[in-house]
Parts: structure tokens; C-alpha cells; sequence
């Protein structure tokens, strides 16, 4: 068993919990001491494993392709593959941070994806726990957001590990100058127009002990698992119904509010294949609709009553802004393979149903407009999921399996 003064034995006891099973493992590595000192430890750690390191460089200061580069030296003297993403702003409207942070994930997972990387380890300690637990309670979160930061997550199309959260960041650095190694201090970390920054500096002002906000946060997250198991209880009897959802109203009735909530969360989540949940305040009064029998569309998804059943479907409407593709997936829930030369995917179209048996395939009009179309051109020719399409192949890409992992999700 490690102590806390053995923050490197934290680190590795994580990383054998979280990745041990892994043949391979990415390391987002910014050049601060918390991802210098990760990428340190997981290069001992790792065994024969393939440990892969990736820098994003946001290109918002000066100097920050310098520090990328001095990254990729300390990974080559570790005998670690480096790799620089590089990330170029498309607008200057809304929340930089916000958009930033996407940013980082997305390049980060498809960097992930290209070099067959189980999961993506990411450098936060105990102190960003803390940090973001009191960011979050200014806003107003409920007990996900309370709980802070997960061990792990599925979010961007990836698995993100965070294997220092027992770890504080006054330890890290301690061992790093022992050990003489350098790290980058990043100067936005002083900028008081970031929230985080600010909090920071409040901490300190009011002598708030970062370990005793992180276990805090710990307490909830137990709290949380605890309702999520709950929430998985009541779903056990979910089913898949191409591309839909279908609950027990009966067993949604009986149970909390809190619970109605998570399920639906996850039903959205489950349909869409977003990386977000539904904003609070909408989801709550989607819910009161809800369950006073009334028809909801909520995020891009369509909840209608079915006898005693809830089926939670894409939005038709929804489906249609959905991007046409060339490639295999479409609209993040299905999986097309067969696709003729020259063709491309989208959705049916309301318009398009008169010239199809699509009641024959049991699902309502808005399901079926929703369904992945064939088109060559302004021309349908085919509608795989409404009817038999020789050389077409559609499948959802989840299951009611899926949808409970959902629920479970952090």
C-alpha cells in the first residue's frame, strides 16, 4: 500500500488499476509538471506496454510551439514517441476556453484513434479536483458536477484516464527538482481573466486545504456511483430498437426524480451519441412533460409514449442537419457498410416515405425519416433500415448494453 508522501507509487498503483490491462497507452503531455511528471512515471511504469506522448499546441500565445518542442526532447530521452497536434481556430465568437478544451479532446482522440490507443492518460491532480469542485458549486451543479473530476470517462470517442487524482501538485514538483527535471511554467496560469486561475487564488486567500476540497469531492463522487447504480437497476429491462430507445414509464414513474433525470440524461446521450448531457434546466422541464404523457423533443432526440413505454428516437429534424457522408458512420448511430460508387448518406426525409413501405418496418413516420437514406445525387435509392436493400448493410451503433454503460457513465 502506498502513502501519501510516495506520490510516484499513487501514480503507478493508478495506472495498474486504470491501464494494466492496455498494450498501449497515449499521455497528453502539456509541459507543466503535473503531465511532465505523469509522462516520467508511465515511462518507468510501463513494462513492454507502447506509451505514446501528444502535445497540443493551441497556437494562443507566444512561445508555445517552443514548449512543444521542448516536450517532444524530454519524451526522445525517454525513448517515447512525440507527436505535436496543432490546433487553428475556425471563430472568434464564444467561449475560448470552452472551445479550446473541445478542441484539445478532439485532436487528442482522433491522435488516439489513428495510433490504435486504448485510452488517452490525462495530468490532473488532486488540486484541479479541488479547484474545479468549488468552480462548480459557484455554478450551481448538482452532484455530478460536485464530484469533480472521474478516475476515468468515455467521452470524444475515447477513453481519458486521470491516474494522479490521489496526487498533489505541491508533491509532483518536489520530485521533479529532486530528480532535476525541468518543467514549463505556463504564464496563463497567473492570468486572473480565467476562472480557474481566479478560484486558485481565492483558495489560498481564504487558507482552503485543496486535499480536504478533493476528498470532498471523492465523498460525492461515492455518492454519485451510488445513485448511478440505482438508475441501472431501474433500467435493467431498456431495450434497443434501431436506433431507439424504450423504457418502463411504470418503472419511471416510481422512482425519484433524480433517477428520471439520469435516465433520460443517458437516453439522450444513447440516441445522439453527444458527448454532453442536455442543459439541467431543459431536461428538467422535458421531464414534466414527460411524465404528464405529453410528446418532447429534447436535444436532437424525440420522446413519445408507446402504451406503457417511453421510446426515446432521433428527431427527425435533427437527422436532416445531420452532415451527408461518403464514409461508414452517419449521424454518430449508424454504421453503413455496401455503399455504392458515387453515393452518398443521409437522412430518408419525410419527403421520401411516399415512395417507401416504411410502415411495414413498424417504426413511426419520425423514426423512419430519421433512418440513414442511400442517395446518388437529389435521388433516394435506398432505405436500408425500412427495407431490404441487396449489398446494403445498417446497424446501430449501440445497444442496450451501451445504454447502461450510459448510466454508469461519470
Amino acid at each position: 500500500m502506498t502513502s501519501p508522501s510516495d506520490p510516484v507509487g499513487r501514480i503507478r498503483a493508478a495506472l495498474d488499476r486504470l491501464a494494466g490491462d492496455m498494450p498501449a497507452l497515449g499521455l497528453a503531455v502539456s509541459g507543466g509538471g503535473d503531465s511532465v511528471a505523469l509522462m516520467q512515471v508511465a515511462a518507468e511504469w510501463a513494462q513492454g506496454r507502447r506509451i505514446m506522448i501528444a502535445t497540443v499546441d493551441h497556437g494562443l500565445r507566444a512561445g508555445s510551439a517552443a514548449e512543444a518542442q521542448q516536450v517532444a526532447r524530454q519524451a526522445r530521452m525517454l525513448g517515447l514517441p512525440h507527436a505535436i497536434l496543432l490546433w487553428r481556430r475556425d471563430t472568434e465568437a464564444g467561449n475560448l476556453m470552452a472551445q479550446a478544451r473541445d478542441a484539445r479532446l478532439r485532436l487528442l482522440s482522433g491522435w488516439a484513434v489513428r495510433n490504435e490507443l486504448p485510452a488517452v492518460a490525462l495530468g490532473h491532480t488532486s488540486d484541479d479536483m479541488a479547484e474545479t469542485l468549488l468552480m462548480r458549486l459557484g455554478r450551481g451543479a448538482g452532484i455530478d458536477g460536485l464530484a469533480g473530476m472521474a478516475p476515468w470517462r468515455d467521452a470524444f470517442g475515447m477513453r481519458w484516464l486521470r491516474p494522479m487524482l490521489g496526487v498533489d501538485r505541491a508533491a509532483l514538483r518536489a520530485w521533479l527538482t529532486e530528480r532535476g527535471i525541468d518543467w514549463i511554467d505556463d504564464p496563463s496560469n497567473e492570468n486572473t481573466d480565467f476562472e480557474r486561475v481566479r478560484t486558485r487564488q481565492a483558495m489560498a486567500a481564504l487558507g482552503l486545504d485543496a486535499a480536504a476540497l478533493a476528498a470532498s469531492a471523492r465523498h460525492l463522487a461515492e455518492a454519485r456511483d451510488a445513485l448511478s447504480a440505482y438508475a441501472l437497476h431501474i433500467a435493467r429491462d431498456a431495450e434497443a430498437d434501431r436506433g431507439s430507445l424504450v423504457i418502463d414509464r411504470s418503472a419511471l414513474r416510481e422512482a425519484p426524480p433524480e433517477i428520471r433525470r439520469r435516465l433520460l440524461v443517458a437516453a439522450c446521450r444513447w440516441v445522439t451519441g453527444a458527448d454532453y448531457p442536455p442543459r439541467r434546466a431543459t431536461l428538467v422541464h422535458a421531464l414534466e412533460a414527460v411524465m404528464t404523457g405529453g410528446r418532447v423533443t429534447l436535444d436532437g432526440t424525440m420522446i413519445t409514449h408507446d402504451g406503457g413505454r417511453l421510446r426515446i428516437a432521433r428527431e427527425a429534424a435533427a437527422a436532416q442537419r445531420s452532415p451527408a457522408t461518403t464514409g461508414v458512420i452517419w449521424d454518430r448511430r449508424w454504421r453503413i457498410e455496401g455503399l455504392p460508387h458515387a453515393t452518398h448518406i443521409a437522412a430518408a426525409g419525410p419527403e421520401a416515405l411516399s415512395r417507401l413501405r416504411w410502415r411495414d418496418s413498424g417504426l413511426s413516420r419520425d423514426e423512419a425519416a430519421a433512418s440513414p437514406g442511400i442517395w446518388g445525387g437529389t435521388r433516394l435509392l435506398a432505405a436500408p433500415v425500412l427495407e431490404e436493400a441487396p449489398g446494403l448493410r445498417a446497424e446501430p451503433l449501440r445497444d442496450a448494453a451501451d445504454f447502461r454503460r450510459l448510466v454508469k457513465a461519470h
